[in-house]
């Protein structure tokens, strides 16, 4: 499980151990650093801050081919996009100027710091409240396309295959659809985007109307494949390399920085 879902809302497992961590140090701090209340809140809520605006940077830095072709994705803080180290880092600096005049405290302060990032590092590594793939490999599943036409997704191998679960009720994933499209445009990678539930004149309406086309656009009338998936919810994005193996998933909008890199490492 890489997500839970709170009504519409889908909460990522990564965040989740991110705000007990954040939890965990402001604890600590409030144990063991001697602060005053005002000084420690004022300390606390600036490392939260630097933390967010580094760790952005710096995965804007690492992924800047991808935020050039979309500059206001930057602003898109909901997506997945932070990059630990520099988020460590900024925290670091923050507390260093925060606390310059309280050596020991602030010694204390990056000290915790470093504990509490190392400890969501563990619990994003271990993944504790689970992390394994659900599916191992595209499914023996036959889906309609939307001239009726079945599609077999195991007959699809020989090509990257990304594969993601969508609603039209579904706001992230009308936003992510047409960087799926325009993935799809590539020749070597097949993009499958099943609609979860939806009748076919409504499915077909939106794509339309919003001008996108896929080779493979399928009707899950059941939603076979978020039983095949365990998905909490939508969107779910999945890819499988050229033999039809489970490589990537994430639950919840994708980005391009993120779906870029599936697609260099695999």
């Amino acid at each position: 499980m890489d997500a839970f879902a709170l009504g519409p809302v889908l909460i990522s497992v990564p965040r989740l151990y991110a705000i007990g961590c954040a939890l965990f140090l402001l604890l600590a701090a409030w144990l063991l650093l001697g602060l005053s209340p005002g000084v420690r809140s004022r300390w606390f809520n600036g490392l939260v801050l630097a933390w967010l605006v580094g760790a952005r940077l710096g995965h804007v830095a690492m992924n800047l081919d991808a935020y050039a072709a979309a500059p206001l994705d930057v602003l898109k803080l909901w997506q997945p996009g932070y990059h630990g180290l520099w988020g460590l880092l900024a925290a670091l600096i923050w507390s260093g100027w925060a606390l310059r005049d309280r050596l020991l405290s602030m010694i204390g302060a990056m000290g915790l710091t470093v504990g509490a990032s190392a400890l969501w590092l563990v619990l994003v590594t271990l993944a504790p409240l689970g992390g394994d793939m659900p599916l191992r490999e595209l499914p023996d599943i036959t889906l309609e396309d939307l001239d009726g036409e079945p599609v077999n997704l195991q007959n699809l191998r020989g090509k990257r295959v990304v594969v993601n679960l969508w609603a039209t009720w579904c706001p992230p994933c009308l936003r992510e659809m047409p960087l799926l499209a325009e993935a799809g445009e590539r020749e070597d990678v097949t993009v499958v985007v099943i609609n979860q539930g939806e009748e076919l004149l409504q499915v077909v309406r939106y794509l339309d109307e919003q001008g996108l086309t896929f080779r493979y656009p399928l009707l899950d009338p059941h939603q076979q494949m978020m039983s095949a998936f365990e998905s909490p919810g939508l969107p779910t994005t999945l890819l499988f390399d050229r033999d039809g193996r489970a490589v990537e998933r994430h639950v919840g909008e994708l980005s391009r920085a993120q779906l870029n890199g599936w697609l260099k490492r695999h």
